[in-house]
């Protein structure tokens, strides 16, 4: 965060919690010149600093140092919670993401053959109507499946692999959207449109599949064979003339990321008794 922004912010938080600077200064071992020039937006202090004010003032770093566009996607995506409710919470989200995943598995099956009448020229394998339900409906089941790898990264503070899912997200239904207008608008051809997006998430699907290895030490085997058919899926779909391989890949990788979310939902369920 920006000064004048957190110098604000920090004032702001110490008039409500009715602290004088000199007594703010006595609980964190900061000059009381320090202060004041932080909360006049004079300086910009470390992040040790930061992190000691917000310390005493009852406030978790990584809240108070996301912006706002983060916070409107934590809101968007429900992941601003109560800390009685947390665990719960997870729990039954991790597992509607599971099913997703089961779900969107399933609507590939319908989904491929759908495009790969329009791709080969033979025309619409389902009236148009019934190819924009197919597509809304995997884009939603993609969209909930996903979020199950937000919560990952937040449970298991893996910024990468948030990030990533995010971009993921952007991409996807930016795609269907344009897959669903190329029906109606010729200049959108749907084999240019799939080239693209075979790049673009191949290339962002590798960088999750590094990131999803980088939970090793937690989930073991699970993430490590996850990331390895991500990285090899992905990189077929970037490379586009082998997406076909990537298609196939695409089935066992599936069922490795929803065995892992679901042994992240287990993984919370027995923090959660324990």
């Amino acid at each position: 965060m920006q000064q004048p922004t957190l110098g604000q912010r920090i004032l702001a938080l110490r008039q409500e919690k009715g602290l004088t600077q000199e007594e703010l200064v006595a609980q964190c071992n900061i000059s009381v010149r320090t202060i004041q020039r932080i909360e006049a937006g004079e300086v910009t202090p470390r992040s040790y600093t930061v992190k000691t004010i917000l310390s005493v003032l009852g406030e978790d770093y990584e809240s108070f140092a996301e912006s706002n566009m983060e916070s409107g996607l934590k809101k968007a995506f429900f992941l601003k919670i109560d800390d009685d409710k947390h665990a719960t919470f997870l729990t039954r989200n991790l597992k509607i993401a599971w099913i997703s995943g089961i779900v969107y598995l399933i609507l590939g099956f319908v989904e491929l053959p759908a495009d790969t009448s329009r791709i080969l020229g033979e025309g619409a394998l389902f009236p148009n109507f019934v190819y924009i339900l197919i597509k809304v409906c995997v884009l939603a089941s993609i969209i909930v499946f996903l979020r199950g790898f937000i919560l990952t990264g937040n449970i298991l503070q893996n910024y990468l692999l948030k990030i990533v899912v995010f971009i993921l997200l952007a991409f996807h239904t930016a795609y269907y959207a344009l897959d669903i207008a190329s029906l109606y608008i010729p200049a959108l051809t749907h084999e240019a449109i799939l080239m693209i997006e075979s790049v673009s998430i191949g290339i962002v699907g590798i960088l999750m599949g590094i990131a999803v290895l980088r939970l090793h030490k937690i989930l073991g085997t699970t993430a490590t064979l996850t990331g390895i058919f991500e990285i090899l899926t992905y990189a077929c779909f970037a490379l586009v003339f082998t997406a076909i391989a990537g298609a196939v890949l695409l089935i066992p990788t599936l069922i490795l990321e929803i065995i892992l979310l679901y042994k992240v939902a287990d993984l919370v369920q027995q923090k959660m008794h324990s």
